[in-house]
């Protein structure tokens, strides 16, 4: 597969196309399919409308460890922890797993990418998550999944590239460090020499990725087309892993900054940026205002 949206996107009438061939003949060739329906709220309620067959999964017990000064909010989980989870998913290598959230893949995002970093490779984005699911038409339910049967997926960290605080530091002044966040947020405080490039771009109205012809527009004049290395980072390491998926639409492997602006701003030895280089180009968005703590994103 050489199209690049292709390995990271699946549309809604790609996914329906692939879940009504799956006759019996049918699963006998080709990968079983595996639905992640994904939110960050502990709140959200077991009985939310969700695709029929999907499992729900929570971002910060599932995707995520226990938050930690230098970690930041939502480091990683440790890769033991996120194997028994996938196991009981019910992953098994041949699995093409999909997930997708009702917030513009805003959340799914840092599930793709967590279950990329781990070793998975069929994993997609449903472009446009429920929304699109509904637009298109297709049935919802609030009846829970079947209990699938446990997988025999085999996890291994380390298969996409990240950064650590210095190294952040280091890329910023050297090459490309991407600010995900909203525009007060990048104002209030963000990396020295960072760029803003807030995650809300990288979708059309329609909460869908934007084109390839957009998204290269769109990176072209901060630089990164051109990069020796790309780093990404927001407040908490989700909106980056968004913004990481954008750029990998574009055949890019930028690093993500896991900690964020949550591991950063919790060392006071880091220093604070608080105004935009005037030099730089800056895009805006209408993204709320996030603590400085980087509670959310």
């Amino acid at each position: 597969m050489s199209d690049p949206r292709a390995k990271t996107l699946i549309s809604v009438a790609d996914l329906v196309i692939a879940l009504e061939a799956r006759t019996p003949r049918a699963l006998d060739a080709r990968a079983p399919i595996l639905l992640l329906d994904v939110r960050d709220d502990a709140a959200a309620p077991a009985d939310r409308p969700r695709i029929p067959g999907a499992i729900l999964v929570n971002l910060a017990s599932d995707f995520s460890g226990p938050a930690s000064q230098a970690g930041g909010k939502r480091p990683l989980p440790a890769i033991e922890a996120l194997q028994q989870k996938a196991q009981g998913w019910g992953i098994n290598p041949d699995s093409l797993v999909v997930v997708y959230d009702a917030q513009d893949s805003m959340q799914a995002a840092r599930a793709w990418w967590t279950l990329r970093w781990a070793g998975l490779a069929n994993v997609r984005l449903l472009d446009g998550g429920l929304t699109a699911w509904l637009a298109a038409g297709r049935p919802v339910t609030t009846e829970p999944a079947p209990a699938p049967k446990p997988g025999s997926a085999l996890l291994h960290a380390g298969h996409m590239p990240t950064l650590d605080a210095d190294e952040a530091a280091r890329l910023a002044k050297e090459s490309v460090l991407l600010d995900a966040r909203g525009q007060a947020n990048h104002a209030a405080g963000h990396i020295p020499a960072s760029l803003h490039a807030p995650t809300s771009d990288n979708v059309t109205a329609s909460g869908r990725f934007k084109s390839s012809e957009d998204l290269r527009a769109r990176f072209a004049p901060l630089g990164v087309l051109d990069a020796a290395q790309v780093g990404v980072y927001c407040g908490s390491g989700n909106a980056a892993a968004h913004e990481v998926a954008a750029l990998s639409l574009l055949g890019l492997a930028p690093a993500l900054y896991v900690g964020s602006w949550s591991a950063w701003s919790a060392d006071s030895a880091r220093p604070v940026e608080t105004s935009a280089d005037p030099s730089r180009p800056v895009a805006t968005d209408d993204a709320a205002p996030e603590k400085r703590s980087g509670t959310n994103g």
